[in-house]
């Protein structure tokens, strides 16, 4: 689509031309006017889809500029790579020699970083810990704030940052919020609704052409670790289905100490490859595993794990997602017409990210599934109050309840053993 339908001034139009911007992304299609319009904003898009240059422009566009030397504009990232890329990138679009950027560093002295920004600067980038460590020392004037950005959020709340974003956000006055992440969770909601009540969520949702022919794939998300290990239980509860499983996670000690919290009915059903231990059950190698009538679920690290040949085993399972996207598509990608496996991952609001990343190279989406009604999930003592209210809000109430978009409303509820029962009479069939 032609950068015209962005309507941006003749300079930022020639600006962006000239760094090879040829044509709009979707994300900008969509939200800029809103931007420029100062609505508060939630974009949900991809890597690559262009949300920085999104948010950058839309800054650009409608930034006030005035005589006082504080900042107009707070836009936090999660580390200092991120932070250097904004700023080179409002630097480019810009070229405007009187318009003054400064990222704060993530750490040291804060002295003469003050000292700059007591002498004047219009947008700065820092990191939610280390803007509210200046702001604390009243080196930051949150005051003027016109436009309070908050990039990659999703990692912002994987390092645990949130309580200094909303602080932050809380202390501007009436200001403009965006808010832009690669997936919508319970948690990215958590964070930013205090502050964020009724934005316009704008997604986009792009997935390249489909790769290659993967298994049957099948996801569940769920609240935490612990609610995990509930459903691994749950589900290999039922031997007769799940009869031959591997079981991934990330590390040698996460599969020993798992191993150990599977409820199996008898001796030799759970083993680790690779066990830590000389005493531990387990196998070196994995065609052992198979070869072993009695042992039903080998728990294995991908840490340090080789290649391994995965063919005949009808269950695998990705209790943890793997750091490494390549990882998993590697285990993923068919490569026998005849092997029939079922693939089934858990990830928690923190490891959706990496599934979208997962999802974009195979082009297409992984499906989610319900949770099991039998299912036991895990909150913290401290929390059982507020999920026993949580269990009864309607759609008319606030906070972070939100209805499921149509587009992922479920209209079946087969568990993962029901599913697996009913693929496996259709290929008797």
């Amino acid at each position: 689509m032609s950068l015209d339908k962005l309507k941006l001034s003749k300079r930022l139009h020639a600006n962006i031309s000239e760094l090879g911007y040829l044509s709009a992304k979707e994300i900008q299609l969509k939200s800029m006017s809103r931007i420029i319009g100062g609505q508060d904003i939630i974009g949900i898009a991809p890597e690559g889809a262009g949300k920085t240059t999104t948010y950058v422009l839309g800054v650009l566009m409608r930034l006030k500029y005035t005589n006082d030397e504080a900042p107009k504009v707070l836009v936090l990232a999660p580390n200092q790579e991120r932070i250097n890329e904004i700023v080179e990138r409002f630097e480019a679009v810009s070229k405007n020699k009187s318009l003054a950027i400064m990222g704060l560093k993530t750490s040291g002295s804060m002295e003469e970083e003050i000292e700059d920004l007591v002498a004047g600067v219009d947008i700065v980038v820092a990191t939610p810990n280390r803007a509210r460590a200046v702001y604390l020392k009243l080196g930051l004037n949150l005051n003027r704030i016109q436009t309070f950005i908050v990039d990659d959020a999703e990692e912002i709340i994987k390092q645990g940052m949130q309580t200094p974003v909303r602080e932050l956000a809380q202390s501007c006055g009436k200001v403009q919020y965006l808010a832009f992440s690669t997936v919508e969770h319970e948690k990215l909601h958590l964070m930013l609704d205090p502050f964020m009540p009724f934005p316009t969520i704008i997604e986009v949702d792009e997935l390249g052409e489909k790769s290659a022919e993967t298994h049957e794939l099948m996801l569940y998300q769920v609240p935490n670790f612990t609610t995990k290990i509930n459903l691994l239980n749950l589900l290999l509860r039922d031997d007769e289905v799940f009869d031959k499983v591997v079981v991934f996670v990330n590390s040698r000690l996460t599969a020993q100490k798992l191993s150990q919290s599977i409820h199996s009915k008898k001796a030799g059903e759970v083993a680790v490859l690779h066990p830590l231990f000389f005493d531990d059950a387990g196998f070196d190698e994995i065609n052992d595993f198979k070869q072993t009538p009695e042992c039903r679920i080998l728990f294995i690290a991908n840490e340090g794990t080789s290649t391994l040949d995965l063919s005949g085993i009808p269950f695998i399972f990705h209790f943890e997602v793997p750091e490494n996207k390549e990882t998993f598509l590697a285990r993923m990608v068919k490569t026998n017409d005849e092997d029939e496996t079922i693939a089934i991952t858990f990830a928690t609001d923190l490891e959706l990210p990496e599934i979208k990343k997962i999802e974009q190279a195979l082009g297409d989406r992984i499906p989610v599934m319900d949770l099991p009604d039998k299912l036991i999930v895990y909150s913290i003592a401290k929390d059982e109050k507020k999920s026993s209210k949580k269990n009864s809000l309607d759609e008319t109430q606030g906070g972070a309840f939100h209805k499921k978009k149509e587009s992922n409303s479920k209209t079946y509820n087969y568990g993962a053993g029901t599913k697996a029962k009913m693929t496996m009479k259709k290929k008797k069939g």
